[in-house]
């Protein structure tokens, strides 16, 4: 088995990141946070966004616990379970109007957005993942399309499973986190509009989430499909009627294509 660090390393230079993993746990008491993490209202004075906790993690290296106070940003005190949700919120207070077309569509948004079960859960801590000692529930690779596409061929390669996603512009924190916290799943998001503002989520980034007990499979299959020329790296050849794969080749014969 493959220290945590050490894993890090390699994903990190394979894929070629430009920020670290995110790993990311669920608090139940506030016994569970290890010393010497950044407690925001305690520490600067200031509440902070969970996004702003993820971008610290990933850019500076800085471990963060977020409880019900230190959060600025109300979305994921719903998604996470800090409490029950608002009818405020469910009746779309929050999209209309600024972001949806009526009451209706809020509502409708609001009412799908993914939610862990609430009270279960008093907190959320974050840190980078080569870096942190606690057992994480998710980890979280901000990735653009390209390193995207080769971590979709690694999971079609441990399973034949492609990933089912629920994608929305907002509340990234949430569906980044959910998912996979809730179901145990490869999950695919969208940095949203708050990420990009707030916590410097760049144009060309996409979130990809992997739960823990995954991510050496995943690994592994970026070696298997990297010595089989299926990953990286790309070399592109726009030129038509270029080579085939033979077994690509034959199922074109078996449905009729003539390549000769």
């Amino acid at each position: 088995m493959q220290t945590r660090k050490e894993l890090a390393k390699e994903i990190g230079q394979f894929l070629g990141l430009r920020t670290r993993i995110i790993a990311v746990k669920m608090l139940r008491e506030e016994e569970e946070i290890p010393s010497g993490t950044l407690r925001p209202l305690r520490d600067l004075g200031r509440h902070m966004s969970l996004c702003q906790a993820f971008s610290r993690a990933r850019r500076q290296g800085i471990t963060t616990a977020l409880l019900l106070q230190d959060n600025w940003c109300a979305e994921p005190l719903i998604g996470l379970g800090y409490g029950e949700a608002p009818d405020l919120f469910l009746n779309g207070g929050n999209r209309y109007p600024a972001s949806a077309s009526s009451p209706e569509a809020g509502s409708r948004w609001a009412k799908g957005m993914p939610r862990l079960k609430a009270g279960e859960y008093i907190g959320v801590l974050c840190g980078p993942w080569d870096e942190t000692d606690f057992e994480p529930d998710a980890l979280i690779i901000y990735c653009d399309p390209a390193q995207l596409t080769q971590i979709m061929i690694a999971v079609n390669w441990i399973d034949g499973e492609d990933v089912p996603s629920q994608i929305s512009g907002h509340a990234a924190c949430v569906y980044a986190t959910v998912p996979t916290i809730a179901e145990h799943r490869f999950h695919v998001s969208v940095p949203c509009i708050g990420d990009r503002k707030r916590a410097g989520a760049q144009d060309h980034e996409m979130i990809f989430t992997c739960p823990p007990e995954k991510i050496e499979a995943l690994m592994e299959g970026f070696r298997k499909c990297t010595s089989t020329q299926v990953g990286f790296p790309i070399q592109s050849d726009t030129s038509l009627e270029y080579p085939l794969a033979p077994a690509y080749k034959k199922i074109g014969e078996l449905m009729g294509v003539r390549y000769d």
